[in-house]
């Protein structure tokens, strides 16, 4: 049996195998948002992100976000998986996707689950610039 839901913090994150994870004979629907690294933030030039993470709690945090989403929008698969270690500019950090019978399932539910984890998935960002390093994200 394949995995309806797929949850992972990873060192490389390759957002090509995320259609085939999707992909389900019930779904005609499926939707993939990711998050990569930004050259500016505020005007300043980034050179790289660095990600850390509580992972035992990442993880269970991760798959309570996908089950929700599983629940309340009839979803057929969820993914969501992210990177931690220094990510350079263009890399991708974040991937979350939906497959769902209907388009509007996996749209809504793609959003929900990148806003509620970084609302709530203990995930800390570090911004590195030219001549500085700020600790940024405030999650738990």
């Amino acid at each position: 049996m394949v995995d309806k839901i797929i949850v992972e913090i990873v060192d490389e994150l390759d957002p090509s195998e995320v259609y085939q994870e999707l992909s389900d004979p019930n779904s005609g629907g499926i939707c993939v948002f990711v998050g990569a690294v930004r050259e500016f933030t505020q005007n300043e030039q980034v050179m790289a992100l660095e990600f850390e993470t509580y992972q035992g709690m990442a993880i269970k945090e991760m798959s309570k976000i996908a089950q929700d989403a599983m629940k309340k929008w009839d979803l057929n698969k969820v993914v969501i998986r992210h990177a931690v270690g220094e990510k350079g500019v263009e890399e991708p950090v974040v991937v979350v996707g939906a497959s769902s019978a209907h388009r509007d399932a996996c749209f809504t539910a793609c959003r929900f689950l990148i806003d509620t984890l970084k609302e709530t998935v203990p995930i800390w960002k570090k911004e590195m610039f030219k001549n500085k390093s700020v600790w940024v994200s405030a999650t738990p």
